[in-house]
């Protein structure tokens, strides 16, 4: 079991963890035949769990929260934690490492999400990157009112499927809405928000270069590439961000005193 308190700051927490700690949560989850929530904070999520009570209740279920920002490292090292940058975790960057790990150990792999014809097209190229992979798929542009016949024939395949691991890639906050409102009926181990991670792999959207994300520039370039859907995200969600640290700054500064 990993061994480590949750930080927490700006009002959620969050659990600095590494790939390899992330797969061996799997792993856990997989071998006691536990379902765990495995989510992510960025700077959207944050802007969301103070606006939205059900993402509060969403990471409240969660049993583990990966950091997927590099700004919320940044800004965790300067609130003094003893932060990393490899407890930065995006999808474009553990994808890999997450389905070598499923090939060697044969765990089962549900992914929902994307475009029709898009998640099929991301798990075929997995397929032949990692030779006896078992994922499976459904696309995620589906009625997901708990009780419409699209969403209770979702979840019938993904339980007929039996994986160890769901994905949800249905972006932020539709993923997380649905997994807490069909948690209790969904029959899987670890859960992961997964956002755009086989769009990605499939082409559908341009992968950052890595060392962008290394230093927290790949909001940059994903502006650059779809500036009509995420102006708003990179352009005015982090001044309410902004306003949370110097929050954070007084009152660690008036405990001080």
């Amino acid at each position: 079991m990993i061994q480590q308190l949750p930080y927490k700051y700006l009002g959620v927490q969050v659990d600095a963890l590494s790939i390899p700690e992330l797969n061996s949560l799997i792993a856990e989850s997989v071998q006691q035949s536990q379902k765990w929530i495995i989510a992510n904070h960025n700077l959207h999520s944050l802007y969301l769990y103070h606006n939205d009570p059900k993402m509060r209740d969403f990471y409240a279920q969660a049993n583990y929260i990966h950091i997927d920002s590099m700004p919320l490292v940044f800004i965790g090292k300067l609130l003094g934690f003893p932060m990393k940058r490899e407890q930065r975790v995006t999808y474009v960057d553990w994808v890999w490492p997450l389905m070598a790990e499923a090939s060697r150990k044969g765990w089962r792999i549900f992914y929902l999400g994307s475009k029709p014809g898009v998640a099929e097209k991301g798990a075929n190229i997995l397929r032949q990157r990692f030779p006896g992979l078992q994922i499976a798929c459904a696309h995620g542009y589906i009625d997901t009112n708990k009780d419409s016949q699209e969403n209770l024939a979702t979840v019938a395949a993904i339980n007929a499927f039996r994986p160890h691991i769901l994905m949800v890639g249905m972006g932020m906050p539709l993923q997380e809405h649905w997994i807490l409102e069909n948690l209790e009926n969904i029959q899987t181990n670890a859960i992961l928000t997964s956002g755009a991670c086989i769009d990605y792999v499939a082409g559908a959207v341009p992968t950052p270069p890595r060392w962008m994300g290394r230093f927290g520039l790949e909001w940059l370039y994903r502006l650059a590439n779809e500036p009509e859907r995420l102006w708003k995200r990179y352009l005015l969600e982090p001044w309410f961000v902004a306003r949370l640290f110097l929050q954070e700054i007084w009152t660690l500064q008036s405990q001080a005193k």
